[in-house]
């Protein structure tokens, strides 16, 4: 396929210009969760574990989380390929944590969440966090994944079938 007809392929609607350029934005998706988490939190809390074991472990997964965050768009820019999912991605990205995961950074934003989570030792920000993980399964990947398999079938079908959604 051409340039031209991949081209013509976008103005025409068979292949999006972006994987996600819709109005639910991944960060948002999350960040959204942590303020309604927040607001019932402080509205009534609800404590997870004792504070002794809740402020470490949070500690800890939010580290995880910011680490494979970092370590997924320096892979990306690495290769290429924009960060943004509004943006044409350039290419299929299958080093770093993509050997492992198809998104390790909305891993690492659920990571995120659950550390935030144990850190405030909140029921409600896991409560939060169950509904924004399933928009991302169930709305914005499979969106993504649409958008991939159009645009690189030969590369991303491939990938798709060996690396895991999540982990």
């Amino acid at each position: 396929m051409t340039s031209d007809d991949r081209s013509n392929k976008v103005e025409t609607g068979m292949v999006p210009e972006a994987a996600n350029i819709g109005i639910v934005r991944p960060p948002f998706v999350y960040l959204g969760a942590i303020a309604l988490g927040l607001l019932l939190h402080f509205a009534w809390s609800v404590p997870l574990v004792s504070r002794a074991v809740s402020v470490p472990l949070g500690g800890i997964v939010v580290l995880v989380a910011v680490a494979l965050f970092l370590w997924a768009v320096r892979t990306f820019r690495t290769a290429g390929t924009p960060v943004p999912g509004n943006r044409p991605t350039t290419t299929i990205v299958h080093t770093g944590p993509y050997r492992y995961s198809r998104n390790p950074i909305y891993l690492s934003f659920s990571l995120l969440q659950l550390g935030v989570t144990f850190w405030v030792n909140s029921l409600w920000l896991l409560v939060t966090l169950i509904p924004a993980v399933a928009l991302m399964s169930f709305v914005v990947i499979p969106r993504e994944e649409h958008y991939l398999e159009s645009r690189f079938p030969s590369d991303y079908l491939p990938y798709k079938a060996s690396v895991r959604r999540w982990l």
